[in-house]
């Protein structure tokens, strides 16, 4: 395995908990957040509930990668030779010890994940069992349930092994399950929209460059680079998102990566959450298709006010945390830029932002009027031929992926215990208000019962 990465995650996950460790004794007590009722009801929105040092989304920089931004992310991980964009090895060894490698490093994580690609034969029958119709998500997260059978952790763990130890098999697990991810993605694909054909992974290749081997598009340079970018941005977002935070409670019960990965990547499956990539490009369609190609600026403000008045949103403009363009976003346009300017969805994607955020703003009632990455994502997928919508979380499934198996082989390092948030009921909540003597005017009867 990658021996070097796990031994500087070693050292690092040591000198982590010495830290919490001295924080909790002296300054047990210090008031971190205070909860209103307004967010208790939602959705606990902004409350400072976990620690998660992978990532943070910054308001005015976006998501920050083990304190780096995406453009000094992209700048300082190792590359393929002739590529402009990072390693996915290079990016997960960053993300587990929050050391950037070099490229003996990277490629260290590389070559494990070749090793590891193999799929267990009964993983392809659960897919194969499934009807054709299935949501290409069902069949990611049945995948991962499927390769529940080879967790180490789980093994170990019925023979009897001590909490320090949890860590080290929940890496193993995590290179294996993540070693597998693209190459799940590839048969999912090619099952449901290219005649079943099933490509192994080359032994040659980087794990990005695998992923666009296996669908049969290898022999296109500039989508195999979209993979690289795609894969890097996609990958961590802190660990409030429902992915992350889905994954975190099921670990903390010390469930092993797999049903951890199952449940981010169900989470990630809400139409709230992951799936809004394809509802940003199904309705970038539909505008097309409205008027028959490209509208002007003119056109697309009167449809983009029309759309507002009938009380619907324009998906991929805002962000719960952003106030400002998302850096990914950004790192995606210019990728479509250099290679394909004159491309007409893309082209519509640069009109929707040049009119969106004016008419947000001058409506006084956006915080974030700014497109975030799922505005751009799926339109340039569309562009090299990946149509099929409904396959775009797929990708954003197993970039997460990432993220969600690094903060949880640090959870197990650092042994956070169970998550378990206490629940009141309403009528203790309004007994808590009463006691205070606050008055407020009197609820409404029930409704009688029909």
């Amino acid at each position: 395995m990658s021996h070097r990465m796990k031994e500087r995650l070693a050292y690092h996950l040591n000198e982590q908990r010495q830290r919490i460790e001295y924080l909790k004794k002296h300054y047990g007590q210090f008031k971190v957040s205070e909860v209103t009722l307004d967010q208790i009801f939602n959705g606990i929105r902004g409350v400072t509930l976990l620690i998660t040092d992978t990532s943070y989304v910054d308001p005015h920089q976006g998501i920050r990668i083990r304190d780096f931004t995406i453009p000094e992310l992209l700048r300082i991980l190792p590359k393929a030779p002739g590529s402009a964009f990072p390693l996915a090895g290079g990016l997960y060894y960053l993300l587990m010890t929050g050391e950037v490698p070099d490229e003996a490093e990277a490629w260290e994580v590389e070559a494990t994940w070749r090793e590891r690609m193999a799929v267990p034969e009964h993983v392809f029958r659960v897919i194969d069992a499934m009807p054709r119709d299935a949501h290409p998500m069902t069949l990611l997260s049945q995948a991962i349930l499927a390769l529940q059978t080879e967790s180490i952790f789980a093994k170990r763990y019925e023979e009897g092994i001590s909490k320090p130890a949890f860590w080290g098999y929940y890496l193993e697990d995590s290179l294996n399950l993540t070693a597998k991810l693209p190459v799940l993605a590839a048969y999912i694909y090619n099952r449901k929209y290219q005649r079943g054909e099933h490509i192994p992974p080359h032994p040659d290749l980087d794990w990005s460059a695998n992923f666009a081997y296996m669908i049969g598009r290898s022999d296109d340079p500039i989508f195999v680079e979209l993979m690289r970018l795609y894969f890097v941005l996609h990958s961590d977002h802190e660990g409030g998102n429902v992915t992350a935070y889905s994954a975190n409670v099921v670990s903390s019960s010390l469930a092993d990566i797999y049903f951890t990965a199952s449940a981010g990547i169900n989470g990630l499956a809400g139409p709230l959450h992951g799936l809004a990539n394809q509802e940003c490009t199904r309705w970038l369609l539909r505008v097309l298709h409205h008027f028959g190609g490209l509208p002007s600026e003119e056109q697309l403000e009167a449809y983009v006010r029309d759309q507002l008045e009938k009380g619907m949103t324009i998906p991929g403009y805002g962000h719960a945390v952003l106030r400002t363009v998302d850096p990914r976003f950004t790192a995606l346009a210019d990728l479509a830029e250099t290679y394909f300017p004159q491309d007409t969805l893309y082209r519509l994607v640069k009109r929707v932002y040049a009119v969106v955020p004016r008419v947000l703003s001058s409506l006084g009632k956006v915080k974030n009027p700014w497109p975030n990455v799922d505005a751009i994502s799926g339109a340039l997928l569309y562009h090299f031929g990946v149509r099929q919508l409904d396959f775009y979380t797929v990708l954003f499934g197993i970039s997460r992926m990432l993220g969600v198996t690094a903060q949880t082989v640090w959870a197990r390092g650092l042994y956070k215990p169970l998550e378990r948030p206490k629940s009141i009921t309403s009528q203790m909540l309004e007994a808590m208000i009463a006691q205070t003597g606050e008055t407020a005017p009197a609820p409404l009867a029930s409704a009688p019962v029909a």
